[in-house]
């Protein structure tokens, strides 16, 4: 999923300069020294950065140096004596700000998966700088004036299709940005955005304390029953980390629900374990984010007011492929009745195995995953546990992620000691075409780390530009449990899927082809970039792909169709959890963000509780995937508003699928084909247009409930059936606007 760094946005930006009318600028940095790792472009392969000489110390004097650069560049544009063209104000923008943009990749790339106190100190001392030089460009009325005449005239200006995109998304952007505001509107503006930056800067930071300090501490092994003894020896691992020698550390993943809650055995572990997750950031102290949160939601409000839009998620939407909260909400409330029926459903199956194996007492949110995973053995005959031994990850990464890869797009991958990483256990590799063109460079770290935020994502240290002459530098970050020492790196089959889900973002990024930069990639809609990525999990399962990497880290042997029959048959198994959390905790987003500026700041608690009841489905028994107060896609991310997208390009990736499925299935043809029409294109098209010359129709809804084993009426498919139609047909929506700003996909 596209997971978006707000203070990141703001230099990731190819555009900025110091506004007229934004507050006075900041005393001059000093001149960044000859000695700086940031000083130069890197002379790494690819201009990786050069992370063996990179010190925490070094970011902070390097991004103020950076903006003041950038500054210099973008008054040069404005003081032209010249009549504006398309070279001399479009491409210097896109040119400008390199020296901001080498620091700021690294920083936030670092920041999200590596932190420590001086790195958090510079985060927050500088989010309101980095909002301010934001605005800078944004509210300047002479660049504004410049861009406008080009815009104007783009018909006669003799331009290709790029640039047309390129000059209508930079006019866009900055009107959408509060360009033709008046003065006095343009002050409020930047004193909005400088608060928000700042909140959402606190947020960020006391959520990752709040998931550290929540991890669960358990004193008795035993209360650890139904763990495997690797999972055992890394709590045990965890704990000594943190000083306390003899007891088990259970850290918290980003998600409500915790792994470990499908085997441990001990209802009261569990119930502790769901405690600590649902509560984390929600326990009056230090740590605490609902008053944040609140005054996020109605600062987004204010500002949405003021640039003239009804809610927030109105002005969201405004660039995406949805279009407007309408669309987005009617999408979502087709797939809740049928979501509602599923997970009715699957409680009351969950509800007779618990009193079928003795239990008395009603059905919990702790008690979901344990008891799912007997109803999926007993209906299934399919053990995670059995799974386990034949995804070690590393075979997982090279036989399978790369080699479907390799498959569809002729793609080879050679592993790199020679680059600097930031962590030990970060890999990198090059990627190269099949005449041996090189690609790019993709980094890899996927071991939790209590320094790391959670979840799993991707970005970029360089951007792809044929302008800039760079080629993309790209990483896949996740949140697998290590292994104790001496143990196999086993991952289960949903962290397999994640591979899958990062690495299709990575090749967005890999296969970007533009000439710009502000287009190039994954510089695309929140509910688009997420297409790529979603589709890229189908290939995890593949008849050709799966026995590839699956293979028993024991004796060798791969998988049995026995296993993999059993995998597929349970496909869609607890899809009414699995998909209604994600949905309940998407029409919880669009809740807040739709809120008017007349209904004020709100009770995060009492919020939640109404927007949670609206949704019609089963919150009691399947709690959104992520409660207010520790949801950082929307409040510390740039999902806000957003968070339908994964429910949305899931859509558009069932559609995509049954394109190959139709065609042929995974050829190198059909892989071309696909990288040609979509993976290459970043934003140099609309998306709607886009994925219909592709697919050859809109998106409808009917391919996703059939991946979800449903029908439109609720009833499930049985074995044969096909998914029967949508009444409502296909969902379609407006051309795009300009994209999103670069920033990080996660899952």
């Amino acid at each position: 999923m596209r997971f978006l760094a707000a203070a990141a946005t703001i230099m990731l930006m190819s555009t900025t300069t110091l506004a007229q009318n934004a507050a006075p600028a900041a005393a001059s940095p000093a001149p960044l020294p000859a000695s700086s790792p940031f000083a130069q472009p890197s002379t790494l392969p690819f201009q990786a950065p050069p992370f063996d000489r990179i010190k925490s110390a070094d970011y902070a004097p390097a991004l103020l140096a950076g903006m003041a650069a950038q500054r210099a560049e973008i008054k040069a544009i404005t003081r032209a004596r010249s009549a504006p063209t398309f070279e001399n104000t479009i491409d210097a923008m896109e040119r400008s700000g390199r020296l901001l943009e080498r620091a700021s990749m690294a920083f936030y790339g670092v920041v999200g998966a590596n932190t420590d106190d001086t790195l958090q100190k510079t985060q927050a001392d500088l989010a309101p700088k980095f909002a301010a030089h934001q605005d800078a460009i944004n509210l300047d009325p002479a660049l504004f004036a410049r861009v406008k005449t080009l815009y104007d005239e783009r018909q006669s200006l003799g331009l290709d299709p790029e640039q047309v995109q390129v000059l209508t998304l930079t006019y866009e952007g900055m009107v959408r940005a509060g360009a033709q505001l008046s003065p006095a509107d343009k002050v409020t503006l930047g004193k909005y955005n400088a608060q928000l930056s700042t909140l959402e800067t606190a947020f960020q930071q006391k959520l990752l304390a709040a998931a550290k300090a929540g991890a669960l501490i358990v004193s008795d092994k035993q209360k650890l029953a139904g763990l495997s003894d690797a999972e055992i020896a890394a709590a045990a691992d965890a704990a000594k980390a943190r000083g306390l020698a003899g007891k088990y550390v259970l850290t918290l993943q980003n998600t409500t629900q915790q792994p470990e809650l499908a085997t441990l055995k001990d209802r009261a572990t569990r119930e502790a374990l769901f405690r600590a997750s649902w509560t984390r950031a929600a326990k009056g102290d230090a740590n605490d984010t609902r008053d944040t949160i609140a005054q996020i939601a109605f600062l987004r409000a204010q500002k949405a007011k003021l640039l003239g839009y009804p809610t927030w998620a109105d002005y969201v939407l405004q660039d995406q492929m949805a279009k407007n909260p309408k669309t987005a909400l009617g999408f979502m409330q087709q797939l809740g009745t049928p979501v509602a029926a599923e997970q009715r459903r699957e409680a009351a199956e969950l509800q007779a195995q618990i009193k079928a194996t003795g239990g008395t007492f009603p059905l919990k949110p702790w008690d979901w995953d344990f008891y799912s995973e007997q109803v999926r053995k007993a209906k299934y005959d399919l053990n995670q546990d059995e799974l386990k031994p034949y995804f070690e990850i590393n075979k997982v990464l090279t036989d399978g992620v790369f080699y479907a890869a390799n498959q569809l797009y002729g793609l080879n991958f050679k592993r790199r000691t020679d680059i600097p990483v930031y962590q030990p256990d970060v890999m990198v590799y090059e990627v190269t075409e099949a005449n041996g063109t090189s690609v790019g460079l993709m980094y890899f770290d996927y071991w939790k780390r209590d320094n790391k935020n959670g979840g799993a994502w991707m970005s970029n240290f360089v951007n792809q530009s044929r302008l800039n002459g760079t080629k993309p530098v790209i990483y896949n970050v996740g949140n697998f449990t290590k292994p104790a020492a001496g143990q196999p790196a086993l991952i289960s089959y949903d962290d397999v899927i994640t591979m899958f889900h990062e690495f299709g973002h990575a090749l967005h990024g890999l296969f970007a082809n533009q000439t710009y930069p502000s287009v190039s990639g994954t510089n695309t809609a929140r509910d688009f970039v997420e297409f790529p990525s979603q589709f890229n999990e189908h290939w995890a399962l593949d008849p050709k792909v799966l026995p590839h990497y699956a293979v028993n880290y024991r004796d060798g042997t791969v998988i049995p169709q026995s296993l993999v029959d059993k995998i597929k048959r349970a496909g869609t198994f607890n899809s009414g959890y699995s998909f209604g959390e994600a949905l309940a905790a998407a029409e919880m987003d669009m809740s807040w963000h739709s809120l008017t500026t007349a209904q004020g700041k709100q009770n995060p608690d009492a919020f939640e509780a109404q927007a949670l009841a609206a949704t019609g489905l089963d919150v009691a028994d399947v709690p959104p995937r992520y409660r207010s107060s520790y949801f950082l896609h929307i409040w510390g991310n740039g999902y806000s508003a957003g968070y339908y997208a994964y429910s949305w390009t899931k859509m558009l990736s069932a559609n995509a699928f049954n394109w190959f499925e139709q065609n042929g299935g995974m050829t190198r043809a059909n892989g071309q084909r696909f990288r040609d029409m979509v993976l290459s294109k970043g934003h140099t098209e609309d998306y709607a247009p886009m994925f219909r010359n592709f697919n050859g129709a809109d998106p409808q809804v009917g391919p996703l409930l059939k991946d979800l084993g449903l029908n439109a009426d609720g009833s499930r498919i049985s074995t044969g059936d096909a998914a029967t139609p949508v009444s409502d047909g296909p969902v379609t929506s407006a051309p795009s606007g300009k994209p999103a700003t670069a920033g990080r996909t996660g899952r």
